[in-house]
């Protein structure tokens, strides 16, 4: 496994290859996690793939040192450029788990024609959730969320009235504080809510995007996944021409092992 940074202004992007296929995909872990995320799945695909798993900023060795400014669709785009050109790379596919979907999504916006395939596993980016909305929001109310770095109890408030009034459910809610229990996890919370606020995606536009380009697209998703459910990937799917959809018996948490069965189902010609 070679790992190397692709540096560009004041931000590190950290990545590994893996594998020699002739064909490429990128990969990008979800939240809380790193490029580790991906370490058996690339054990049954790098004789197809070279692969590459990115770290993505306040994960892993990725650096952002731009503080709170906002990740622009048109720096990942140029970011992205400069890994393609620095390794050849004309045509590639890609995967993404939960928070992994976004960047997905932004390379996708980015480089249409030259994306074979994507696999989106519990995707975000797709529906918009609350916490995300929440960071969007003025810059005097982002200041009451950044307190809770150094105040939780805030948190737990605006935790509690979400759920009273159902913007968020019980798993979410869960899953949340257990990324939340430590300063420091609340300070990458805060930091990547935040500075991926920009990561907006319009489903109209996507799925454009995927028909006119025949993307082949699949989705993966977990049965009782209460983070991202299936149902929330009718807001994209309902558009496409063409895709496959697995629902598997799993929550959030093993969509990436469970996939694992799922893709090794696919030929060499097509995955």
């Amino acid at each position: 496994m070679q790992g190397q940074f692709l540096d560009l202004q004041h931000t590190r992007l950290y990545f590994t290859k893996v594998g020699n296929g002739e064909k490429n995909l990128l990969m990008f872990h979800g939240f809380g996690q790193d490029h580790h995320a991906f370490n058996k799945l690339e054990e049954q695909l790098h004789g197809q793939y070279t692969v590459y798993a990115f770290d993505i900023f306040f994960h892993g060795k990725s650096q952002w040192l731009e503080g709170e400014e906002p990740l622009e669709k048109p720096f990942w785009k140029e970011l992205i450029s400069d890994f393609l050109t620095q390794y050849r790379i004309e045509n590639f596919s890609m995967l993404g788990f939960s928070m992994g979907g976004k960047f997905v999504l932004a390379t996708l916006e980015a480089f249409p024609e030259r994306i074979e395939q994507i696999f989106m596993l519990a995707p975000d980016g797709i529906k918009i959730n609350f916490w995300y909305s929440l960071a969007t929001y003025p810059s005097s109310v982002r200041y009451i969320f950044k307190s809770m770095i150094d105040h939780p109890q805030r948190f737990k408030a605006v935790e509690n009235i979400a759920a009273k009034i159902g913007l968020i459910n019980k798993t979410m809610a869960r899953f949340v504080e257990s990324q939340m229990d430590t300063p420091e996890k609340r300070k990458r919370v805060y930091h990547a809510w935040v500075v991926f606020r920009h990561l907006k995606f319009d489903m109209v536009s996507i799925a454009k995007i995927i028909n006119v380009n025949k993307i082949k697209t699949t989705v993966i998703v977990g049965r009782y996944d209460k983070i991202i459910t299936a149902r929330s990937m009718d807001k994209l799917l309902s558009k496409l021409d063409d895709f496959t959809l697995e629902i598997l018996e799993t929550g959030h948490n093993g969509v990436i092992q469970e996939s694992i069965k799922v893709l090794g189902k696919f030929p060499p010609q097509i995955l």
